[in-house]
């Protein structure tokens, strides 16, 4: 049923979607359940949703909650979307058109998307500047597999890093290509974020991981080393990066960086930031 009310608007409106933009619609009526059952939605929820496209998730959304942000960035689906919650008589989706990763989001207690895979990251980093209950999101099966590494695994990026350290991370379950028009190239993951305060992670934390995961399989002074303008915007001689470096724990300086936990480059992180405050 969803499959065919979905291929029978995109007819009707004459729209073509484009992959490289993200536009998979979830035809897969028992996925779209098992989303909204995951959310555990009140009457007094305002949900944001990112990539709302023809309305797949909206409807069921607005017909739970007290309000859902809409937000979609191809003009040419905004009608399509506001047709069906005119022809549903839904009045409490506000539709905001525009680029998710630059607008400011409007209050929202929780998140409920399938979202564009090509802003994966920039949203999810995006939202841990928010205070909300938790986000239901659809990623690509990797993208999720990012998000949940642990230490020494192939997946493990910096990425895992903040997760671990700013969210409570669940996947739920899979969803197969088949599931989506048109099918993406992998399959799909929905995942349960809940995030969580943490003062240590601080700009200098970030910018400390970011330097780090450029050069993950190497040892993590050898990829300071060679990042160190990702954290420090001194003009300093090699040499003097060395020393600085020197002066940060031995041992983990010597450990590779896709092994180091997420509590280790803390660590590295705040040595690092204290021997800067005393040059």
């Amino acid at each position: 049923m969803l499959a065919t009310e979905t291929f029978n608007l995109l007819k009707k409106y004459r729209i073509r979607l484009d992959r490289k933009k993200g536009q998979n619609y979830l035809i897969n009526n028992h996925f779209l359940s098992q989303i909204i059952e995951n959310a555990h939605l009140d009457h007094s929820d305002v949900v944001l949703e990112i990539g709302a496209g023809i309305g797949t998730l909206t409807v069921p959304l607005a017909e739970k909650v007290s309000k859902v942000v809409a937000i979609e960035q191809d003009k040419r689906i905004i009608p399509i979307l506001r047709e069906r919650l005119n022809e549903k008589d839904i009045s409490n989706v506000e539709i905001l058109l525009g680029d998710a990763t630059k607008l400011n989001f409007p209050y929202f207690s929780k998140v409920v998307s399938n979202l564009p895979y090509q802003i994966s990251s920039p949203i999810t980093f995006k939202l841990l500047g928010y205070d909300f209950d938790f986000a239901i999101l659809m990623y690509q099966l990797e993208f999720a597999q990012r998000m949940i590494a642990k230490p020494g695994e192939s997946h493990y990026s910096r990425l895992s890093v903040m997760m671990n350290l700013c969210t409570q991370t669940e996947l739920l379950f899979k969803v197969p290509k088949n599931a989506f028009l048109p099918p993406p190239k992998i399959s799909s993951a929905v995942i349960k974020l809940t995030p969580t305060r943490n003062p240590d992670v601080d700009e200098f934390f970030v910018k400390t991981c970011r330097a780090l995961f450029q050069h993950k399989k190497k040892k993590s002074g050898k990829a300071l080393l060679q990042s160190f303008h990702e954290i420090c915007d001194m003009d300093l001689a090699r040499s003097s990066i060395r020393d600085i470096i020197s002066q940060v724990n031995g041992k983990l300086i010597e450990e590779r960086v896709f092994k180091l936990t997420p509590e280790e480059i803390l660590v590295i992180s705040s040595e690092l930031e204290d021997v800067l405050e005393k040059m």
